[in-house]
């Protein structure tokens, strides 16, 4: 299982002054040596990671970089300029503070978009939820790649094994009695799995992510159909403690641990 350092939360640091520290590039380079694969995602808005970045990153960088956007005409046009190693399509919405669901994979210009890609050797990855049309409607569409969305099953063990529910960043939809919590965990836990088997079934590679930190993930490691976690949030939110090479080396510890756990 490897795993792929998402940094768009180190392009949020730099952004919020505007100077060009941290280095997103330099932050590249050590996940390109403790981890298996760049993750970053380009917004409309701009809002972090920046089109110069994913250039950058592409000239320099040796590791894998997979590209996070949405069905954007600009953003597709600068991927199919730089081709990055994957592009992984994920649903966007100006307001939202990260992406909130799956990709709805009955948008009119999906389809076109996978063989526009496919067409320039790009590999593709559909960012879905883990509901088993999506996984089947994603073989239909010709995807190389899905990545489950785990952000149900992240939300729902935050609130049974931290204490979120006492502070300002506790969901209203989850304060409800921790027998159904724990009930809807197991539901969670068991579509996901689930659905890996069904993808790999199908000849799908398997990806995984969202929300993902370094209490939740051993459960998700555990799930043998899964060849990729991509995690980035609770990484770059640990290495300010302990620095990137350490955190990252943290997180590939969890779930070598895990993997085989079945």
């Amino acid at each position: 299982m490897l795993l792929g350092v998402n940094i768009d939360h180190i392009a949020v640091l730099r952004q919020a002054r505007m100077v060009n520290d941290p280095d997103l590039l330099e932050a590249a380079f050590i996940v390109a040596k403790f981890g298996d694969q760049i993750t970053l995602h380009i917004r409309e808005d701009r809002r972090h990671t920046q089109d110069f970045d994913l250039k950058n990153l592409i000239h320099f960088c040796k590791s894998p970089i997979n590209l996070e956007c949405a069905i954007n005409e600009e953003i597709l046009n600068l991927a199919l300029t730089l081709k990055p190693s994957r592009i992984t399509l994920v649903p966007e919405k100006r307001e939202e503070l990260t992406t909130e669901g799956g990709l709805n994979l009955n948008h009119p210009d999906l389809k076109k978009t996978i063989q526009r890609l496919k067409n320039e050797n790009i590999e593709v990855s559909l960012f879905i939820n883990p509901k088993l049309n999506d996984i089947e409607k994603s073989y239909e569409l010709n995807a190389d790649f899905i990545e489950l969305h785990t952000g149900l099953y992240a939300n729902l063990h935050n609130a049974l094994f931290t204490n979120i529910s006492h502070t300002a960043f506790a969901l209203k939809e989850l304060q409800i009695d921790r027998k159904r919590l724990q009930t809807h965990l197991e539901e969670e836990l068991k579509a996901l799995k689930l659905c890996a088997k069904k993808g790999m079934q199908l000849g799908l590679k398997v990806a995984a992510g969202h929300g993902l930190n370094y209490k939740n993930v051993k459960e998700i490691a555990k799930i043998n159909e899964i060849c990729e976690l991509n995690i980035g949030q609770s990484i770059i939110a640990r290495s300010v403690f302990v620095g990137l090479k350490k955190a990252i080396l943290e997180m590939k510890v969890l779930i070598d641990e895990n993997k085989n756990c079945n």
